[in-house]
């Protein structure tokens, strides 16, 4: 199944990685976290596990699982040292107030629903 995962090898408060920081604590923990959802994947594919692999109705759960399967074979969720300090450090200017967050609540998506209602787009525009 497919879901969000902790980038690992990331603390707060910090900014930097040290060596030991992104090759052990992220490249190397990230690795052994993509073989454990992989060999679990297969387990379900392998005992016919594959009931909650469904999002929608309309999904096969087993496509979904085969395909889960294949695409996390493929994955890698290790990221240049580089960007994972520009995101500590775009996380540190949130929390220190430098950069302005604006919220998107429900309030919020309303007002945008009232700015843009009645706009219709030119034909060469898509909404897919």
């Amino acid at each position: 199944m497919i879901f969000s995962r902790a980038v690992l090898g990331t603390a707060n408060k910090k900014t930097k990685l040290s060596w030991w920081d992104y090759w052990v604590r992220h490249c190397w923990m990230t690795g052994w976290q993509s073989i454990r959802h992989s060999f679990q994947n297969w387990g379900d594919l392998m005992t016919g596990n594959w009931k909650d692999y469904a999002l929608l109705n309309s999904d096969d759960p087993f496509e979904e699982c085969y395909n889960c399967f294949w695409y996390d074979l493929g994955e890698d969720d290790t990221y240049p040292k580089e960007f994972l300090e520009y995101l500590q450090q775009m996380v540190e200017d949130i929390q220190t107030g430098k950069e302005k967050v604006i919220p998107v609540d429900e309030a919020f998506m309303e007002r945008l629903k009232n700015l843009t209602d009645g706009v219709e787009l030119e034909d060469d525009e898509t909404t897919e």
